[in-house]
C-alpha cells in the first residue's frame, strides 16, 4: 500500500537552500551525535508516537520541539560543525545522503577514540597545577552530577502533580478567564476587544496547560 509519513523542512541560514527530513532522519543524527561526542550533553528529541501521529496537535508539538532542538544544535560551538550534523543540514542529493550516511557510521573517532584526537601541550606542564585542576574538575562533575539528579528529580514530582490536580484546576481557571470574556462580549458599547481577546487567550492558555 501506499506508505504516508510527514517530513519537516529545514532551511539553513548560510546556505538558504530548503532540505525536507523526516523523524527517522533526525533520530539518525541524534544517535550519530550521541555516538560520537559522548562528553557532551545532547538534548533528546521530542519522543515518537506510534499511534495517533497524524493528529494535528501532536504535529504542530512536535514541529516546535524540533525547532528548538534544532536552535540548540545550530548554537553549540562543537555539535554545529560535526560533519554528520552539515550532511544533515545540507545534502539535497538521495545517493550522496547514503553515501554520507554510511561515511559517518563508520567513523572510528567516536566513544573512547575520541582521545586520539586531544592534542597534547608541547611545553612542560608542573604536576602539582595540572593535579589541582583534575581536582577541581572532579568536584565540579560530582556537584553538576549530583544538581542535575536533584532537579531532575523534582521536575519530574512537579509534572506528575500537575497532570494531576493541578490539571483540573487549570482547566477551572481557563474556563472562568473565558466565561468573563465571553460576559464581556454581551456589552458591545463599553467591550474593549483587546482587553476581551487578552482575557481569552490567557483563558485558552489555561486550558491548554
Amino acid at each position: 500500500g501506499i506508505k504516508t509519513y510527514i517530513s519537516y523542512r529545514v532551511t539553513p541560514s548560510h546556505t538558504g537552500h530548503p532540505v525536507y527530513r523526516r523523524y527517522k532522519h533526525f533520530d539518525w543524527l541524534y544517535n550519530r551525535l550521541l555516538h560520537k561526542f559522548t562528553v557532551i550533553s545532547v538534548p533528546h528529541l521530542p519522543e515518537k508516537q506510534a499511534t495517533g501521529r497524524f493528529e494535528e496537535d501532536f504535529i504542530e508539538k512536535r514541529k516546535r520541539r524540533l525547532i528548538l532542538w534544532m536552535n540548540h544544535m545550530t548554537s553549540h560551538p562543537v555539535l554545529s560543525q560535526y560533519e554528520g550534523f552539515e550532511h544533515f543540514l545540507m545534502c539535497t542529493d538521495d545517493k550522496q545522503w547514503k553515501l554520507g550516511k554510511r561515511r559517518a557510521e563508520k567513523d572510528e573517532m567516536v566513544g573512547a577514540h575520541f582521545m586520539l584526537t586531544l592534542q597534547i601541550p608541547s611545553e612542560h606542564q608542573d604536576l602539582q597545577d595540572v593535579e589541582e585542576r583534575v581536582d577541581n574538575f572532579k568536584t565540579f562533575a560530582k556537584k553538576m552530577d549530583d544538581s542535575v539528579m536533584q532537579l531532575t528529580h523534582v521536575a519530574s514530582e512537579l509534572v506528575r502533580k500537575h497532570l494531576g490536580g493541578f490539571r483540573r484546576e487549570f482547566q477551572q481557571l481557563g474556563n472562568s478567564f473565558q466565561s468573563i470574556s465571553q460576559a464581556f462580549m454581551l456589552d458591545p458599547p463599553y467591550k474593549s476587544d483587546a482587553l476581551n481577546n487578552a482575557i481569552s487567550h490567557t483563558g485558552r492558555t489555561y486550558e491548554n496547560i
